[in-house]
């Protein structure tokens, strides 16, 4: 499946360039050319660079954390609702606690603690993988649970609004959970439908219903609150939780007596060597993309969505916040700067620059964790996990423009 997109991103990128040219655009394909470096600077120096030292931090942390039973005590507490989701896991193999941490991680808004943490969940679920360049069934779902990228304290869309003057930065808060809730129960009833999940089985309905009671339960308790309230508890929440987690593995550490700081550096050491096989397949993902949008193929295509949407008569509003959505799958860093060009050019307080807001919130880079995670341990047959992950994000941004609409229409 990737052989097949990243070819595309190459011959449609060329294609739309030469229609560019003969209508008069000279320019274009230098406009390629210095994507095309660009992208692979930026994936090695931005990227890969900046994360190795992140990697090493926290599978140094992690290893503490297995070596003190942490990893394994929650993989006893959710072993109910995971054998039924993952029965490709045996009861109480770490790979179970690694998950549930990655996904706390992503729900918190902790990217630079949930890479890590997905990337050793991977490692673990590749031990279980009898064939190893292709995905098994538990490696798909937990790649398109975090392709729709559940997140309930959206930290840093919060910041970027503040520092464009919103009025209220936190007026995002609910219409991104409800979006991103939306997204990622898409992407697991679309993988539960093909891998033949029984969602109704009730240790699995249980821990869907409770989940959703409690988003719930937050949603309502974060409406009670000021914005400065809202910001101020947001911040306090994932700093605490991480913090948190780092003292209580190393204080199980102590009781065990493990050498903490030994543990710490054994862990940190796989760090490098993850991100030496990473780094092709970054560079390779994205100077795709920076080629495709530099040739003008996603203004085509943003263009092409707002013909359609007007053709049929619905409102095209949300189309100028359409190349955000669009950008996401491809390139967070990308998403996050047609957000803030969206706030910048219409305004914080625009439908249009609140919905790119939300769009960012609502789904996650699809391709790029795709590289990342299965090129970290060598898988090249995807099977359907692309596909699953890029219809959860379909789910999200239309869940997205439905509340968008509700809230600030």
């Amino acid at each position: 499946m990737l052989n097949y997109i990243w070819t595309g991103f190459f011959l449609i990128a060329f294609a739309v360039a030469i229609v560019q040219a003969a209508c008069g655009d000279a320019g274009v394909f230098g406009r390629m050319m210095d994507s095309l470096f660009a992208m692979a600077r930026m994936a090695v120096m931005d990227i890969a660079l900046p994360l190795t030292g992140i990697m090493a931090l926290w599978l140094g942390f992690m290893n503490i954390g297995e070596r003190a039973g942490a990893v394994r005590w929650l993989s006893r507490v959710v072993a109910p609702f995971f054998s039924r989701l993952f029965p490709e896991i045996p009861k109480g193999h770490p790979a179970s606690g690694q998950i549930i941490m990655n996904f706390s991680a992503n729900m918190l808004g902790l990217d630079n603690a949930a890479t890590p943490l997905g990337l050793k969940a991977m490692h673990s679920l590749q031990e279980l993988n009898p064939d190893r360049q292709t995905a098994s069934n538990a490696q798909i779902l937990f790649l398109v649970l975090n392709t729709s990228s559940l997140m309930v304290i959206p930290i840093s869309i919060i910041a970027q609004r503040a520092i464009l003057g919103a009025a209220n930065p936190t007026d995002v808060f609910l219409p991104i959970l409800i979006a991103t809730y939306v997204s990622s129960l898409a992407g697991l009833i679309i993988v539960a439908v093909k891998q033949k999940i029984n969602l109704f089985h009730p240790a699995v309905f249980g821990w869907v219903g409770g989940i959703t009671a409690v988003l719930a339960a937050l949603v309502w308790y974060f409406s009670t609150l000021t914005p400065q309230q809202m910001s101020d508890l947001s911040t306090l929440i994932s700093s605490t939780v991480i913090i948190g987690l780092v003292v209580a593995f190393m204080v199980g550490a102590w009781i065990k007596k493990v050498p903490v700081f030994d543990a710490f550096v054994d862990g940190a050491k796989d760090g490098f060597g993850v991100m030496l096989k990473i780094i092709p397949y970054l560079v390779g993902m994205l100077v795709g993309i920076g080629v495709f949008r530099a040739s003008g193929a996603m203004d085509y295509l943003t263009g092409g969505l707002a013909w359609c949407v007007a053709s049929v008569g619905l409102d095209t509003a949300f189309t100028d916040a359409l190349p955000t959505a669009l950008m996401k799958p491809l390139s967070g860093s990308g998403a996050r700067a047609m957000m803030v060009e969206s706030m910048a050019a219409n305004g914080a307080d625009s439908f249009v620059g609140r919905l790119s807001c939300i769009f960012q919130g609502a789904a996650d880079t699809t391709f790029y964790i795709v590289a990342l995670y299965f090129g970290a341990v060598g898988i090249r047959r995807t099977r359907y996990a692309i596909t699953a992950g890029l219809l959860a994000d379909l789910a999200g941004i239309v869940a997205a423009i439905i509340v968008a609409y509700l809230f600030f229409a």
